[in-house]
């Protein structure tokens, strides 16, 4: 058999990739509204499509537990939206681990029958948003554009897309369609102590420097703001209580509370250094798991 060069073994995979792309477009269709609730943007070339996505129904705003403030404050947000009433893009920030993408969800469940519908969008493919607003042209239903662990490097110059994406274009956007972000960072970029060192007194106030600045007029450009903060041993173990009592009713498990479950908990915890919703969640689908493992054998 001849031996192919480098350039040839190239030249086949890219027509291969050519074939993948053509067959994937041919299958494309218009996103069916009325039986899905959530797709995600795949960016290609200039523009992109929407690609519909299996929700889960399991996520309800009962399941998240202890964070009351939040919930009331971008619940209050998304019905005003959903009602077509004026409502800010909000920034979810805090702790990883404490809710924050699972209230967005869940509030996607509780409103999917008053028509909303959820857009997962990548940080970088922001700058696509008129191809999407063009998609979401004359649609009866109400959009959350949802950028999930949104948080930039301090050589990204890619944040400053999202301040014009914020300034301009989502502002320009249709009045049916909202931005919703989470990250673990306030401002979205890394805050380092040099960045003080740009500070100033002026006339007795103090004045931060650009460094601070430039990091400050990101958030800024959200107008809700709703902070997460770690879980208590006692929030940890409340949230470990429900999800346990959830699972093992799915499941048609009896059970019941004790020193020894509360200890395995807290070790669980203690063994990945964190207590947060999502850490007490995978305990407790570890432990009704092992507990019907038993019941098979």
């Amino acid at each position: 058999m001849a031996e192919i060069t480098p350039q040839q073994f190239m030249q086949r995979i890219l027509q291969l990739v050519d074939r993948f792309d053509s067959g994937l477009g041919s299958r494309r269709e218009p996103v069916d509204w009325d039986g899905v609730t959530a797709a995600r943007w795949v960016p290609e070339g200039e523009g992109g499509w929407l690609r519909p996505l299996a929700t889960s129904q399991d996520m309800q705003l009962d399941d998240l537990l202890g964070i009351d403030r939040q919930k009331q404050s971008l619940e209050a947000n998304t019905r005003q939206f959903v009602h077509g009433l004026p409502a800010n893009n909000a920034l979810l920030w805090g702790a990883r681990g404490t809710g924050k993408s699972s209230l967005v969800r869940a509030l996607l469940n509780t409103y999917a029958d008053a028509g909303l519908r959820l857009i997962e969008m990548d940080k970088n493919d922001l700058l696509h948003l008129p191809a999407l607003v063009a998609q979401l042209a004359g649609q009866p239903w109400r959009f959350l554009l949802f950028c999930d662990d949104l948080a930039f490097e301090a050589d990204d110059s890619a944040y400053k897309s999202l301040k014009t994406v914020l300034d301009g274009t989502v502002e320009a956007a249709p009045e049916n369609l909202l931005l919703y972000a989470t990250s673990n960072r306030r401002h979205l970029l890394p805050e380092q102590r040099s960045d003080n060192l740009g500070a100033s007194m002026v006339d007795g106030e103090l004045h931060p420097g650009e460094a601070i600045e430039e990091k400050i007029a990101l958030s800024d450009r959200f107008g809700l703001w709703v902070s997460f903060y770690p879980f208590s041993q006692e929030h940890y173990l409340e949230v470990v209580q429900h999800w346990l009592n959830e699972l093992a009713r799915a499941h048609q498990l009896q059970w019941q509370w004790s020193a020894s479950v509360q200890q395995q908990a807290l070790r669980w915890a203690l063994s990945r250094g964190n207590r947060n919703g999502r850490c007490a969640y995978q305990f407790a689908r570890s432990w009704v798991g092992a507990r019907l493992l038993e019941q098979h054998d």
